[in-house]
């Protein structure tokens, strides 16, 4: 596979130009129908979760395509899945550059993006046109809220996204994790979550309703989050009956990478370091839900015993970001083939 000499080329740019460049060369291979030299086809491995039909159980996190401008061409990467966003109501910059880091020695980025993306109608304008979510793809959307919007607020910029994106989504994610959005994680809180998820679970009814649809909502949490936080968020899963948390978003941490260039950079780390913290945020999480809600595993997969890693914990589905970046396609098959040996390890034989 090509993608270590790709790579090579792509480490010698800043981070975000590397990122657009990236991104151009998957939609070239796409269009070219070369895509088959950066990986190995991804045999099929059905499941369901959230009553959605995934063609497998490995998915692309929310970050790569904020926009929703690559879906297709991503999905010929064999994901099972597609996350595009953090999409917010209007268009807005972000944080100033420079804000994304590479930490090559430990396989982890540090980014302060600060959801910078084109807004939800032009979202909506671009996924118009991919054929992934009409040919049976599961697609979902994550939203956030807008950086000026006060966090008393926020949930009227969840509500205006979740009412905006419903018919073209698979799935909404809702993001209230992110560290780079001042005051965001205040939204893990008690009080606050509750209303939210409460606001969120009234739109969503309607919403089936008026379009004739049921379209799932998985809320996506921190890793940096004390044992009695992951059990009240859990209840509160339980008592709104979210179809599905996300577990984790980066990390404020910086264990693991200390000492080395770009370490105290702000901003979320992700990443290799942020495996064993975020796979025991999903062991926890698994144990308060009781199979109640589903999770979907992010943070750190950098191989196929880190997918299965996952799984093991408790998660129904993966996702990754950066592993992506270093590994590149092929990451998706192999993380795909390792989930798919664990489960006929671990299925019981019938007598």
């Amino acid at each position: 596979m090509i993608y270590p000499l790709l790579r090579k080329f792509f480490f010698a740019l800043d981070a975000e130009t590397a990122h657009g460049v990236g991104m151009a060369g998957i939609d070239f291979a796409k269009t070219t129908g070369i895509a088959c030299l950066l990986a190995r086809p991804v045999a099929p491995d059905p499941v369901q979760v959230m009553g959605l039909d995934f063609r497998n159980p490995v998915g692309l996190a929310a970050g790569l395509d904020k926009n929703g401008e690559h879906v297709d061409a991503l999905a010929a990467q064999g994901f099972g899945f597609i996350e595009i966003g953090t999409v917010t109501p209007r268009a807005q910059p972000g944080n100033p550059k420079p804000r994304l880091f590479r930490i090559p020695e430990k396989q982890a980025i540090i980014n302060r993006m600060g959801f910078n993306n084109d807004g939800v109608e032009k979202l909506l304008s671009n996924i118009a046109g991919s054929k992934f979510a009409r040919e049976g793809g599961v697609l979902g959307i994550n939203i956030g809220k807008n950086f000026d919007t006060p966090i008393e607020k926020a949930a009227d910029d969840y509500l205006l996204c979740l009412d905006r994106v419903y018919s073209a989504a698979s799935y909404v994610a809702v993001n209230i994790s992110s560290p780079n959005t001042k005051n965001l994680r205040e939204l893990q809180r008690d009080d606050a979550l509750d209303a939210l998820l409460g606001s969120l679970k009234a739109a969503q009814g309607r919403l089936a309703d008026r379009h004739g649809r049921y379209v799932p909502l998985a809320l996506k949490v921190a890793p940096d989050l004390e044992d009695a936080q992951i059990q009240a968020i859990a209840a509160l899963l339980r008592q709104h009956r979210m179809d599905g948390v996300i577990a984790t978003n980066t990390t404020l941490s910086r264990a693991g990478v200390e000492g080395l260039a770009n370490a105290e950079q702000a901003g979320g780390l992700s990443g290799a370091p942020l495996l064993a913290l975020s796979t025991s945020v999903i062991g926890k999480l698994a144990a308060a839900l009781g199979g109640e809600v589903p999770i979907i595993g992010v943070g750190g997969i950098m191989n196929g015993e880190d997918a299965a890693a996952k799984i093991a914990a408790g998660a129904s589905l993966v996702q990754f970001y950066t592993g992506f970046i270093y590994r590149g396609p092929e990451l998706v098959g192999e993380a795909a083939a390792a989930i798919a040996r664990q489960r006929t390890l671990h299925t019981p034989r019938r007598a």
